[in-house]
C-alpha cells in the first residue's frame, strides 16, 4: 500500500469513528449547523450566562439594610473587694443583651442597586459580546477546515495527472523521443505530493480541533456547502461602528462608575444606627432597658470623602477615553478589512480567469513539446509545479475572501441581540 492510500484510509477511518461517536449527527455539517451548536455547546457562553445570573441575584441585596449585631455583655462588674468579679453581689451590675441596626443612608442604598442594575446590563451586554465573538470564530474554524478539505481534494486529481504524465514518459523513452534518466522525475514529483500532502491533511487536522473547541465532536464530520458569503453595503457597516457590541459595554460601564461616584459623594452624609439593650439585674432589683442612636461624623471630608470622589471621576473620564480609543481602532479595523476584502476579491478573478487558465495552458504547451521531442521533461514538471500552486492559491485566495466577510459580518453587520 502507498503512503497516500495508507493517509487517506487512516483519515477515512478516524472520520468514521468520530461519526459513531456522535449519534443523531448527520453525514456533512453546513456553516449554519455550525454556528447552532457552536450557541448551544460553547462552555464560554455558559459561564457569561452563569456570570449574568450572579449578577441579577445581587440585586436586591444590594439595596438591603447590613444584618443587625447581637449585642451581649456585662455592665458595671466589680473587680476589687469581696464582690470582685461576682455577677450578683453588686445592685448595680447587669448582664445585658441588645440589638444594633445600621441604616446606611438613602442614597448610598440607592447607588449601590444602580450600581448592581449597571453591573447586569453589562453582563447582558458581555454575554452578546461572547455569543458573537463565538459564532465569528466558529465561522473561521469551519471556512478554515474547509479550505483544508479542498486542497486535499485537489491532489485527487493531482494523481491522476502525475500517473498520465509518467505513462506520456514511458511512451517518449520507448520511442526514442526522451531520456532514460526521464522516467525518475514522475516518481519524484509524486514523492513529492505525498509531502505536500502531508502537510495539508496536518493543517485538516488543526483547523479541525480549532473547530472542535467550538462544537465539540461535530467536528469530525465532512463539511457540506461553499464558500460563505455575507452581502452588506460598506455603509451598513460603517452605520453600525457605533452600535458594536463592545462599544455597548461602555453604557452600563459608565453608568456603574456614574453610581458609584453617587456612592462616593453619599459618604458625606451620615450614616446611622440604632440600638435596643435589654438588662438584667440581681434578685430584689428592677431590670433595665436602654434605648440608643448614633450618627456617623463626616469632618474631615477633604482627606477623606474628596478625594474617593475625585477617584472615581478620574475613573469616569478614562471609560470614556477608552470608549473614543476603543471607536477609532473599530473605524481603522473596518477601513483596512473593507480595502482587504477588494483586493482578494480582485485577486481572486484575477486567478481565476486569467492566472489558472495561463498556468494550464502552459502545462499542456510544455507537454507536447516533450511529447514531440522538442522540449525538456524538467520544463513540463516546472509547469506542473506552477499549476499546482496556482491551484492551491486559488483555495487560498477564496478562504481569506470569506475570512475577511466573516469578520466584516460578524463585527459591523450582525446586530442580531
Amino acid at each position: 500500500m502507498n503512503q497516500r492510500n495508507y493517509g487517506t484510509r487512516l483519515y477515512a477511518a478516524a472520520l468514521l469513528v468520530g461519526l459513531m461517536a456522535t449519534p443523531g449527527l448527520s453525514t456533512a455539517l453546513t456553516l449554519s449547523e455550525a454556528i447552532v451548536l457552536a450557541e448551544r455547546e460553547a462552555p464560554s457562553l455558559e459561564a457569561r450566562s452563569a456570570n449574568l445570573q450572579a449578577a441579577q441575584d445581587l440585586v436586591t441585596p444590594s439595596g438591603e439594610l447590613p444584618d443587625p449585631r447581637l449585642k451581649l455583655g456585662v455592665q458595671n462588674l466589680p473587680i476589687e473587694g469581696e464582690s470582685s468579679l461576682r455577677l450578683g453581689a453588686e445592685p448595680m451590675t447587669m448582664q445585658m443583651v441588645g440589638v444594633i441596626q445600621e441604616v446606611p443612608n438613602r442614597a448610598k442604598r440607592r447607588a449601590r442597586v444602580e450600581t448592581a442594575e449597571a453591573t447586569v446590563t453589562l453582563a447582558q451586554v458581555q454575554r452578546r459580546v461572547e455569543r458573537l465573538k463565538v459564532r465569528q470564530m466558529t465561522a473561521e474554524a469551519w471556512i478554515a477546515t474547509l479550505a483544508a478539505e479542498r486542497k486535499l481534494t485537489i491532489f485527487d486529481q493531482l494523481y491522476v495527472e502525475n500517473r498520465l504524465l509518467a505513462q506520456a514518459v514511458k511512451a517518449n523513452i520507448a520511442g526514442a523521443r526522451g531520456l532514460s534518466s526521464d522516467s525518475v522525475l514522475p516518481k519524484q514529483e509524486a514523492a513529492l505530493l505525498a509531502e505536500q500532502e502531508d502537510i495539508l491533511a496536518r493543517n485538516l487536522a488543526i483547523a479541525r480541533a480549532e473547530l472542535q473547541r467550538w462544537i465539540g465532536e461535530a467536528a469530525t464530520q465532512p463539511l457540506q456547502g461553499g464558500w460563505p458569503e455575507w452581502r452588506s453595503s460598506p455603509e451598513l457597516y460603517i452605520y453600525n461602528v457605533p452600535r458594536h457590541p463592545e462599544l455597548l459595554e461602555f453604557g452600563p460601564m459608565t453608568r456603574r462608575a456614574e453610581a458609584q461616584i453617587a456612592e462616593a459623594i453619599s459618604d458625606k452624609t451620615p450614616d446611622w444606627a440604632w440600638g435596643v439593650d435589654y438588662q438584667n439585674r440581681g434578685s430584689g432589683f428592677g431590670d433595665m432597658i436602654s434605648l440608643n442612636l448614633s450618627f456617623d461624623l463626616p469632618v474631615f471630608a477633604g482627606s477623606r470623602q474628596d478625594p474617593k470622589i475625585s477617584a472615581e471621576r478620574a475613573r469616569l473620564e478614562g471609560l470614556e477615553a477608552e470608549r473614543q480609543d476603543r471607536l477609532r481602532q473599530l473605524r481603522q479595523e473596518l477601513s483596512a478589512d473593507l480595502a482587504d476584502l477588494q483586493r482578494l476579491q480582485r485577486a481572486l478573478d484575477r486567478t481565476e480567469e486569467t492566472l489558472l487558465p495561463l498556468a494550464d495552458e502552459k502545462v499542456h504547451l510544455a507537454m507536447a513539446d516533450y511529447r514531440s521531442g522538442k522540449g525538456e521533461l524538467t520544463t513540463v514538471i516546472t509547469a506542473r509545479e506552477e499549476l499546482v500552486e496556482m491551484r492551491l492559491r486559488l483555495v487560498d485566495l477564496a478562504r481569506d475572501r470569506s475570512l475577511t466577510n466573516a469578520r466584516l459580518h460578524f463585527s459591523f453587520g450582525d446586530t442580531q441581540p
